[in-house]
């Protein structure tokens, strides 16, 4: 494919985009659209996609219109003039590229839920203390990837382990694209290393689960009162004075499904409600983009899958300080660096790897 196609047909893509840009600005005024909560998300979803898109090829218009000018001055007798629009000429061109390039990768075919918040669930797995250890350093890595990306994160609900790791912990990452980065860490996360239980020196295997679910909001999930089940109690383990004085764990069971979620780390028997809420609807948007999108599950068993729980999809050896993804057979010597939250050069691969099989 030439650079003429490429660009004629980024130019045709470029028209459809602003297009729908000016449509969704004028959907996004109507009184019946502002009355309609679902329409109104899924607008302002869609208009926060493309918005980057119509900016940057606002850029490259003017970029090309700055080319043209310059390319006028080519022809000037005076040397010295012709020399200096040379430059620019060079200078705009290279600046049109890099834009070119991004305006692809910004077009690029995105999942729905690509610019969604996250509810991310971290379980121990097999190997008792080290796993919930491991489950603990996993939490670390995320929470450090995160806040270098600026995304906000909060706990919404933990189970500690006497070790200081974690039986089950799971929490709420808010920003842009944090689902289109982080959906690729579900699946079984399996740790090499001496546990510091192991007082002869010896290597354990442990493993931790990670799910990855994008964060529904009411209008995603209808959830009748009829179809749960709740129940509360008094919290166990850490919290404060509130532990063991106040019924303010929450447990709510979803009838229709069975599934159950609790949550007590919070002394407010409503804040818990709410923090359980937020998990369950999760949970259960989940499940069902899984039944409407039936490609999910040809995504799940291929190379490059949005990571079942049964799959172990990573390795961690501290011994060797090496990273393995067995979804895209690549080995990294700097888990230093990743399990300090460095993930994007684990991660680039399997973005790439999913974009050619989309």
């Amino acid at each position: 494919m030439t650079e003429a196609t490429i660009t004629e047909g980024l130019r045709q893509r470029l028209a459809q985009v602003e297009a729908r840009s000016d449509e969704l600005d004028t959907l996004l005024s109507q009184p019946e659209v502002l009355a309609d909560s679902r329409q109104l998300q899924q607008l302002g979803r869609e208009q926060i996609q493309i918005t980057p898109i119509v900016q940057k090829g606002r850029t490259l218009a003017a970029v090309e219109r700055q080319i043209e000018d310059e390319q006028s001055l080519l022809d000037e007798p005076d040397p010295e003039l012709r020399a200096l629009a040379e430059a620019e000429v060079r200078d705009l061109q290279v600046r049109r590229e890099g834009l070119v390039g991004e305006l692809i990768e910004l077009l690029q075919p995105r999942h729905p839920n690509d610019e969604r918040d996250v509810i991310l669930e971290i379980r121990a797995g097999t190997g008792g203390d080290e796993a919930a250890l491991f489950a603990g350093d996993l939490l670390r890595m995320y929470l450090r990837y995160a806040e270098g990306r600026r995304w906000k994160c909060e706990i919404l609900a933990s189970s500690e382990s006497d070790l200081g790791g974690y039986r089950e912990v799971i929490v709420e990452i808010a920003g842009q694209g944090a689902y289109s980065r982080l959906k690729f860490e579900s699946g079984v996360h399996r740790v090499q290393r001496v546990p510091v239980t192991e007082a002869s020196g010896r290597i354990h295997t442990s493993t931790a689960t990670v799910a990855v679910l994008p964060r529904a909001d009411e209008v995603d999930v209808e959830i009748g009162e009829e179809d749960l089940r709740i129940d509360v109690y008094r919290s166990t383990g850490h919290g404060g004075q509130s532990v063991n004085t106040t019924d303010s764990a929450v447990r709510i069971t979803h009838l229709p499904s069975g599934l159950v979620v609790t949550c007590q780390d919070e002394k407010s028997q409503l804040k818990n409600r709410i923090r359980a809420m937020e998990v369950l609807r999760a949970r259960l948007f989940a499940l069902k983009q899984q039944e409407m999108h039936e490609e999910r599950a040809a995504l799940r068993q291929s190379q490059v899958g949005t990571g079942e729980r049964s799959e172990k999809i990573r390795t961690y050896n501290f011994r060797e300080n090496r990273v393995t993804d067995h979804r895209v057979d690549i080995t990294l010597h700097s888990l230093d660096r990743i399990i300090e939250g460095q993930l994007d050069p684990i991660i680039e691969p399997l973005v790439l790897a999913s974009r050619a099989l989309a």
